[in-house]
């Protein structure tokens, strides 16, 4: 039997790294080459192939539709061959992430999931940061982060991981006084809790339930989520979260006060900066976490 020609691996790597980042200049840059030499390398798999990968305009490159359908037919199959390298090799070193991420979505969401990550990608370890300012720090000391925010800044590459309903979550005990409907008086002689990264979930909350001027006897601010919904149900106050960090906390000492669904103006995202998703720890922890729906 015939055995195949293999495409040119060093002209392979130049086309991915090219579409991967936006930019030929990039790629080069992170290839070590030459805008020139890396134009060379991308003309050698057209000729290979005998498709128009790319069309040149001045100092650009765009993808062109069969360059579009080379990617995603070759794509997946690159990343098959990096794993069974990887899975064969014992002298590759470990692949170190270093993330940054929220406790109580760490607690609720990521923790519960890791195995299967470990088990995908067995060499792939997870440095953890829950430190404040998450988003400040990617590209710094963060490899990427998962962050509650309104939106990333720009610059970063972003997936939005969920959308949210604002609740007001307190203790069963502290529910039960209140009532189903509690007045604007009784609410105004409670504490409510609030995450330093929801700030803006009260308003909302209270312009949702029509009492947009409510202050109540005292705010809290917390960085920790997880404290926060312990310090609901110890009847500590009122606290101002996600529905799903109710749902996912199955703790029932808590309960909803006023039975509404308020859009949160805050969802968790997946950020690094754009060159990070070259990075194979930073690209195998982005694909699972985008498959795995979090």
């Amino acid at each position: 039997m015939a055995t195949r020609r293999l495409p040119p691996l060093r002209a392979l790597e130049a086309f991915v790294r090219t579409v991967r980042l936006g930019s030929a200049r990039a790629a080069a840059d992170e290839l070590g080459l030459s805008p020139s030499a890396l134009s060379r390398r991308i003309g050698n798999l057209e000729e290979f192939v005998g498709k128009k990968l790319f069309t040149r305009a001045r100092q650009s490159m765009q993808l062109t539709d069969d360059g579009h359908a080379f990617y995603e037919a070759v794509n997946p199959h690159l990343e098959s061959l990096a794993r069974a390298v990887e899975s064969q090799s014992e002298n590759l070193s470990l692949l170190r992430l270093h993330l940054g991420v929220l406790p109580l979505f760490g607690t609720q969401r990521l923790f519960p999931r890791l195995g299967e990550l470990r088990v995908r990608h067995p060499l792939l370890h997870i440095d953890i940061d829950t430190g404040p300012h998450l988003e400040d720090r990617v590209g710094d000391v963060l490899d990427a982060a998962i962050i509650l925010s309104r939106g990333p800044e720009r610059g970063l590459h972003a997936v939005r991981l969920d959308y949210n309903k604002v609740h007001a979550i307190c203790s069963k005990e502290l529910q039960e006084k209140l009532g189903d409907q509690p007045s604007h008086e009784l609410l105004t002689k409670q504490t409510f809790l609030i995450h330093n990264e929801l700030p803006e979930s009260f308003s909302a909350w209270k312009a949702e339930i029509g009492m947009p001027d409510l202050e109540p006897a005292a705010i809290d601010h917390f960085d920790s989520g997880q404290i926060m919904l312990e310090a609901a149900a110890q009847g500590l106050g009122i606290a101002i979260m996600h529905d799903d960090h109710m749902r996912r906390a199955h703790d029932s000492r808590l309960a909803k006060v006023f039975d509404v669904e308020v859009e949160s103006p805050y969802s968790y995202w997946f950020v690094c900066k754009p060159t990070a998703l070259e990075e194979r720890p930073v690209r195998l922890f982005h694909d699972w976490l985008v498959g795995a729906g979090l």
